[in-house]
C-alpha cells in the first residue's frame, strides 16, 4: 500500500470524466455531501503522483489523508462506513450481506459486458449491446418491485447501477416498450436525485442531451 508522505488537507478523488467505476464513487461523494478534490484522469496520460499513489495505476483512487484506496467497491463502502450519514448500506447483516452480493453479481456478470461496449477492440458491439439487453429485460421485476434494487431506500447498489442505465444511449440500447417503461421508471427515479445529477460530469452530461 502507498504511503502518502505529503498529506492532503482535502479528500482527493483521481476519476475519469466518463468511467463508470469513478461514477458510482462520485455518486456516493454527492449523496454524503463530502467536500472533495476531484482531479479529471485521461487513460492515455495519467498523472505521475497517480502512479506513485496506486501501483496499478487505477482509476478512481481516493486519497484521505494517509490513506489510499484504490478499488470502487472498498471505496463506497469506506465513505459509507466514514460518513454514515445518510446510510447507504441495510441495518441488518444479512440485508448488508445480500446488498453485497448484489454488487458482486454486478462486477462478474454486467462489468464484463460494459467492458466490450466501452472497448473499441470489441467487433460486436449489437451482439454486446444485446447481450446487456437481456440481462435487463431478466430483471424486470426486480426493477419492478422496489422504489430501489431489492430495497425501499437507496443505496450503494443503486450507486453502481445508475451509471450503467445512464450510458444506454451511448451503447445504442433501446429497451422494448412495456419492459423499458418499467426499467426507465427505476432510473429516472435515480437520475432525478441532487446527488446523481451533481455527480454528472460534463462529458456525461452531454450524453443524454437532445441533438
Amino acid at each position: 500500500m502507498a504511503v502518502v508522505t505529503n498529506k492532503r488537507s482535502v479528500m482527493t478523488l483521481y476519476s475519469g470524466a466518463l468511467d463508470i467505476l469513478s461514477h458510482r464513487v462520485r455518486i456516493v461523494l454527492a449523496e454524503k455531501g463530502v467536500s472533495c478534490e476531484v482531479i479529471p484522469v485521461e487513460a492515455k496520460s495519467k498523472p505521475d503522483d497517480l502512479l506513485d499513489l496506486n501501483p496499478y495505476g487505477t482509476i478512481p483512487t481516493l486519497v484521505d489523508r494517509e490513506l489510499v484506496l484504490y478499488d470502487s467497491n472498498i471505496i463506497m463502502e469506506y465513505l459509507d462506513e466514514r460518513f454514515p450519514h445518510p446510510p447507504l448500506m441495510p441495518v441488518y447483516p444479512v440485508a448488508r450481506a445480500r446488498a453485497r452480493l448484489i454488487i458482486h453479481r454486478i462486477d462478474k456478470e454486467w462489468s464484463p459486458v460494459v467492458r466490450k461496449l466501452e472497448s473499441p477492440k470489441t467487433t460486436d458491439l449489437k451482439g454486446a449491446a444485446k447481450e446487456l439487453t437481456n440481462i435487463l429485460l431478466q430483471l424486470t421485476p426486480i426493477f419492478n418491485a422496489t422504489p430501489y434494487f431489492l430495497n425501499e431506500e437507496f443505496t450503494l447498489v443503486d450507486c453502481c447501477v445508475a451509471p450503467i442505465l445512464w450510458r444506454l444511449p451511448m451503447w445504442n440500447i433501446t429497451l422494448p416498450a412495456a419492459e423499458g417503461k418499467i426499467i426507465m421508471k427505476y432510473a429516472d427515479r435515480l437520475f432525478q436525485r441532487n446527488s446523481f445529477q451533481a455527480s454528472l460530469t460534463e462529458p456525461e452530461q452531454e450524453l443524454r442531451k437532445p441533438s
